[in-house]
């Protein structure tokens, strides 16, 4: 049988369908199209093997409709309008109107292959399903995503994936064959990342490869049969966004561990170093700042040395710089004051440098006042004078507020005794 075991024993209703409650519960969200038979175009996005295909499929049979399967990696905008036209002459394949067209990886398809699907879905000439582990928001075109419902599909939880394991072994005639004991379900499960295919998949290997009629899985034998453990991490998908995402919010939250951990999952699914380095020296100046400037020196030097050094020893130094960077105090001061610049400088538009500060290298720009009553900081005691050096409408605005912490502090100090009253921090 070369059949997988995931495809054996893949739910044929929706009793049968393992978890995603909020979806097909009682209270599901799509429960009441089901009830009435009335679907519309949507696209399921969630983690892989988390029963995006089985749903699509359970849903075109219980509402007793016409299916239709396209992959986004071998289907190109000829096979889209073939499958559109075959369900407006209800010809073929198709023997009534509007049947499903299910789409797997919807978000590989690119902009022209999306747009040959906007008419027939607008007319209502096939009821569209996309299945998609990314974010439908940044990969499904905005026409296209207006005329579908997005629901999202949560990952297994690690009760939902026992109960698989358990469901295979008692339901598959195969696995039947041989007297199966489930002793421990960690390795297994954590080895599958939570997806219920690579999970099945792993069991059946596991059970298949043993040559005795009794099978006892515990966890030290999952990891014998299994001999790489395969980190969940996709480079060029959300999963790269969301450890990112992670790592640079553990460092910003002061946690040495927890950045640690998300750089040790970057590091084990392959991501570029160089990468990872240039994440760093955007913290440095946006989460640390002037709280501690080295930070800055530190993350470029780390940078510098990774693209230098490389792998594996990229690792050590990629370490050190995250952990140096978690555990300095913080100050984003630097950050807001660019942002609320860039703000002010959209709102007020181009306004006129004030005459005083303007370069006058000619004799006419001096008759027009360049750089008249400008005054040189460093004929003057402490290197400073008063002087306004923004123009006219926006005088006085302070977008630099120095942070709370001990360097800032003193900076606010040293801003405060030259400006007197202008800086009321």
């Amino acid at each position: 049988m070369n059949t997988p075991l995931a495809e054996r024993i893949r739910p044929k209703t929706l009793k049968d369908y393992l978890s995603q409650q909020h979806l097909v519960g009682s209270s599901g969200a799509l429960v009441p199209q089901m009830k009435s038979g009335m679907i519309s175009s949507m696209i399921f996005w969630g983690p892989p093997g988390t029963g995006k295909t089985t749903l699509a499929t359970i849903i075109a049979e219980e509402s007793k409709r016409p299916f239709y399967t396209l992959s986004a990696i071998d289907s190109g905008v000829a096979a889209v309008r073939e499958v559109i036209e075959k369900a407006k002459k209800g010809e073929g394949l198709f023997t009534t109107k509007n049947p499903i067209l299910f789409i797997d990886e919807i978000h590989r398809f690119s902009k022209s292959q999306q747009d040959s699907l906007l008419g027939a879905v607008e007319k209502g000439w096939i009821t569209l399903i996309g299945a998609s582990t990314e974010n439908p928001s940044f990969e499904v075109i905005p026409a296209l995503l207006s005329r579908c419902q997005v629901y999202v599909l949560k990952a297994f939880s690690k009760t939902d994936l026992e109960d698989l394991l358990k469901r295979a072994i008692k339901k598959d005639e195969l696995l039947q064959k041989k007297k199966i004991k489930l002793k421990e379900t960690e390795a297994i499960i954590r080895l599958s990342g939570g997806d219920a295919r690579k999970l099945l998949n792993i069991l059946e290997l596991i059970v298949l490869s043993e040559k005795e009629e009794n099978v006892t899985i515990t966890n030290e034998m999952v990891l014998q049969k299994v001999q790489k453990n395969t980190v969940l991490y996709d480079k060029t998908g959300e999963q790269h966004y969301d450890i990112i995402s992670a790592f640079i919010k553990s460092i910003r939250g002061s946690d040495p561990n927890a950045a640690v951990y998300w750089l040790a999952r970057m590091i084990e699914g392959g991501e570029d170093v160089k990468f990872i380095a240039r994440r760093l020296l955007i913290s440095a100046s946006e989460d640390i700042g002037l709280a501690n400037p080295t930070a800055l020196v530190l993350a470029n030097a780390t940078f510098q040395a990774v693209n230098t050094i490389g792998n594996p020893e990229a690792r050590i130094i990629l370490s050190e710089c995250t952990v140096y960077l978690a555990t300095s105090p913080k100050s984003n001061a630097s950050y807001k004051a660019i942002k609320d610049a860039q703000q002010l400088v959209k709102q007020t538009g181009d306004l006129s440098v004030p005459l005083s500060i303007r370069n006058a290298p000619t004799k006419l720009m001096k008759e027009l006042g360049y750089g008249e009553n400008y005054q040189y900081a460093h004929d003057f005691e402490g290197n400073f004078v008063p002087h306004e050096f923004l123009p006219e409408e926006i005088k006085g605005t302070t977008l630099y507020s120095p942070g709370n912490n001990a360097r800032e502090n003193s900076l606010k100090s040293y801003l405060k005794q030259l400006w007197k009253d202008k800086y009321n921090f």
